[in-house]
């Protein structure tokens, strides 16, 4: 009778341990965001998906910074191996180098804005393959899947887009029509909700 009730009281404090191990557990997947993660693994699959987006885009942008760094020293170099003769022409190659350096530098430096409203996105990347563009519209303004968009230059839709994937503050959308063939869809064009119903552009 001893050992049994030795045997109870050791399993029930093994049990409260593991109650406080597992208490302790949630509170930091609460503090890193991933509460309920086993109950709502699609949501933890959107925010993984949302992070290697942002990812690939910062990487394009780091990309962008090493290109132009490796421009600028072979500028300097080139300046510095003819500086001898005072060659003018890589001193203006140096400078236009320099000047390129340091636009990209402050535009980098300036807060990033991201779209109010569904009104004011922009077309960030294309996957041409596939007819997809990719906008920095997303949950934060309200897009959900199916809506419609509209891509517009100077005043004219010049296609109508589905959205077809939303993430936090981009989303993809496929062309379902373009108001000419010779007009493509270029990065830097506006994009904005289509409230419109049964409109075509031809």
């Amino acid at each position: 009778m001893k050992t049994l009730t030795d045997s109870l009281a050791a399993s029930n404090a093994e049990a409260e341990l593991f109650r406080r191990k597992y208490s302790d557990l949630q509170l930091r997947m609460e503090a890193l965001g991933l509460d309920g993660a086993s109950k709502d693994k699609a949501k933890l699959e959107q925010r993984l998906l949302s992070a290697v987006s942002d990812l690939q885009l910062t990487q394009k942008e780091r990309d962008e910074y090493r290109d132009q760094m490796l421009r600028l020293s072979e500028a300097m170099l080139h300046l510095l191996k003819t500086s001898t003769g005072g060659d003018a022409k890589a001193r203006m190659e140096l400078e236009a180098q320099l000047r390129s350096t340091n636009q990209l530098v402050a535009k980098a430096a300036e807060p990033v804005d991201a779209p109010g409203t569904l009104m004011d996105g922009n077309v960030i990347s294309l996957k041409e393959d596939w007819s997809l563009v990719v906008g920095n519209l997303g949950e934060k303004q309200g897009v959900r899947i199916g809506m419609p968009l509209r891509v517009v230059r100077d005043n004219r839709v010049i296609a109508t887009l589905r959205v077809v994937d939303v993430r936090r503050r981009i989303c993809g959308a496929v062309v379902q029509e373009m108001g000419s063939e010779k007009e493509k869809i270029k990065v830097g064009d506006r994009l904005q909700a289509d409230a419109r119903q049964n409109v075509t552009l031809k």
